[in-house]
């Protein structure tokens, strides 16, 4: 399973004032420890760097993602995306233009969305989005 992880997981698991205790975090963690193939997107390293403005903890940010595979969205993943959140917005749920993307690159890639945020519980009840279950 190749686990694409959202920026909602990447914010508990890097915190310093907590120990992180979210089964997402311990998802994220073995899949790190056991090799597990993890991917990202330019979208979640510009949200984590703009969450965390520190220079030690952006440095510490930026050396752990260069080992991760970087997901790069072409024009059919924006298009798909748009057609995703135009389809849950007549079926009245409100999806962000980036969790939308987000969204579109685990669909198309077949990949196990891992994320805290219950929204993209609507998304994979639309559409054929497969979130990490504990």
């Amino acid at each position: 399973m190749s686990l694409f992880v959202d920026t909602s997981v990447w914010s508990l698991a890097l915190r310093r004032d907590a120990p992180p205790d979210a089964p997402e975090v311990g998802a994220l963690l073995q899949a790190l420890e056991t090799g597990e193939p993890v991917l990202t997107t330019g979208l979640v390293l510009q949200e984590l760097l703009q969450g965390f403005s520190g220079p030690k903890a952006q440095s510490a940010i930026l050396e752990r993602f260069s080992a991760l595979p970087l997901l790069l969205p072409d024009r059919q993943d924006h298009v798909e995306a748009a057609r995703l959140r135009n389809a849950c917005r007549r079926g009245g749920l409100q999806v962000g233009t980036i969790d939308a993307l987000l969204a579109q690159l685990c669909i198309r890639r077949d990949l196990t969305f891992l994320t805290t945020d219950g929204d993209f519980r609507g998304v994979a009840a639309r559409f054929p989005l497969r979130l990490w279950q504990t």
